[in-house]
């Protein structure tokens, strides 16, 4: 397996400015507040300069996977290459390929005692963020977005069937780019995904009439949309760096809580966030007649949004009414203590590995989830 190099001779040029600001403003943020969850298993600092040197790190991985991405994505058919390459634009948060070539290089230093990304490990990065961004383009047209990042969705830019086609012309392209890592357990892994992006799309176009089981339904459906992929990923890297079974298993640990964790922020975001922060309409959950952690924490104080819930907030009013008893609630700070305990969990999971830089930076990247603000 060939493998992309560590920490020598890394360039001192930021060239992709999204993957830059997030990781530099989260590390540094992290390293002047130390750590603040309330479980916190990894105790050490780093020196700062060396922060800065897993930043240049990341941020070389993050442009070199989104100019990857583009060429898997080229087609003969310029039209179809425009489109399918319009979320490949390099403002997004990048979270997810981020942490799994971090975990990639984390399990690398632990089995092979040097950080490095075999090209396989950076396949799965690549597949993880096609995968995420066909994603996108297919909850665009279910939802009939209007805006994602500050940018008219695609949907409205060239019309539901054409996005549709090019979403799947994404997965076609990410399926043909997994292949290539001839390792059928992690194409095993990662196809997984896909297969879970669709049961949780079902799982959410649906609702729960029964109150006892809408919290177990939303966790499911939250796992299945967005922590499978973390989980899958960050298992199928560790897998390629052939460490221990539970080694595998404390990164597939970590992918899940620690994607929970980032989808239960994300709703919470949904309603304190503004529409200009977030690149999105806020309060959008609602309208779409989700009900998220934290409409079904604030439910148990105010069961008038039991029957809300259960139409979708689909009568006029609904969404106003169910705003005005989520903000007198305690909806909102149980779902952050919801959140913290799966980014404890995540931060235990990493106690597993030998300690390095890539270990602390995904500690960071984990605590930093509560501040995030879109």
């Amino acid at each position: 397996m060939a493998c992309v190099g560590g920490f020598a001779g890394v360039s001192r040029q930021f060239q992709c400015s999204a993957a830059k600001e997030l990781v530099y403003g989260t590390l540094k943020s992290s390293f002047r507040r130390g750590c603040s969850s309330k479980a916190t298993v990894l105790k050490s600092s780093i020196p700062f300069e060396r922060i800065h040197q897993c930043q240049e790190i990341v941020t070389r991985d993050i442009k070199r996977l989104h100019g990857t991405i583009r060429e898997e994505i080229t087609s003969g058919l310029s039209n179809l290459s425009e489109i399918s390459q319009y979320y490949v634009d390099g403002k997004g948060k990048s979270l997810r390929p981020m942490i799994v070539c971090l975990m990639a290089r984390a399990c690398n230093q632990h089995t092979l005692n040097r950080s490095c990304l075999l090209e396989e490990q950076f396949t799965v990065g690549v597949v993880s963020e096609m995968i995420h961004t066909a994603s996108l383009v297919h909850d665009d047209v279910i939802d009939e977005a209007d805006c994602r990042r500050g940018k008219p969705a695609i949907n409205r830019k060239w019309g539901e069937k054409l996005t549709i086609v090019a979403g799947d012309y994404i997965l076609a392209r990410c399926t043909l780019a997994l292949s290539r890592t001839q390792h059928p357990e992690v194409i095993e892994l990662l196809s997984r995904i896909i297969e879970d992006l669709v049961h949780g799309e079902f799982m959410q176009l649906g609702s729960r009439e029964q109150t006892t089981d809408r919290f177990a339904h939303y966790i499911e459906k939250s796992f299945r949309k967005t922590a499978s992929l973390l989980a899958h990923c960050c298992q199928a890297v560790a897998l390629l760096a052939t460490p221990p079974a539970e080694i595998q298993q404390a990164a597939y640990a970590f992918g899940r809580h620690a994607g929970l964790a980032f989808q239960i922020i994300d709703d919470i975001l949904d309603f304190i966030s503004t529409s200009d922060t977030l690149g999105k309409p806020a309060a959008s959950d609602l309208r779409l007649g989700l009900a998220t952690a934290p409409v079904l924490f604030a439910a148990e104080e105010f069961p008038e949004l039991n029957p809300m819930i259960v139409r979708r907030f689909s009568q006029a009013g609904d969404v106003e009414r169910a705003q005005d008893l989520i903000s007198k609630s305690q909806g909102i700070a149980r779902s952050r203590d919801l959140a913290q305990e799966y980014c404890d969990q995540a931060l235990a999971a990493l106690q597993c590995l030998e300690e390095s830089d890539e270990r602390h930076v995904l500690q960071f990247l984990t605590e930093e989830m509560q501040h995030r603000i879109k």
